[in-house]
């Protein structure tokens, strides 16, 4: 089972984008909701050097925090895509 982390901001078009690839390959992750403000989001910014989400960690690939969505689709399409 994949061992994945999303840092996402509830309703974030950006974030569901991920999700919903997340959720078509059928890939289990932990979710965790970053602060409105981008001032506040310390965790984000240490794991990814910025605060934007979506930030996906990988720990299985060693993907310490991987942002932009396309990238992040494009990547769990090409590490997870054939497996389901």
């Amino acid at each position: 089972m994949a061992n994945l982390t999303l840092y996402e901001l509830e309703g974030c078009p950006y974030c569901a984008k991920v999700k919903n690839k997340l959720a078509d390959l059928g890939l289990e992750y932990d979710s965790i909701m970053v602060p409105r403000s981008h001032g506040e989001r310390t965790e984000v910014k240490e794991v990814s050097g910025q605060t934007g989400v979506p930030v996906l960690v990988d720990e299985e690939h060693d993907v310490d925090g991987m942002a932009e969505s396309d990238d992040i689709v494009a990547y769990l399409e090409e590490t997870y895509g054939s497996a389901s």
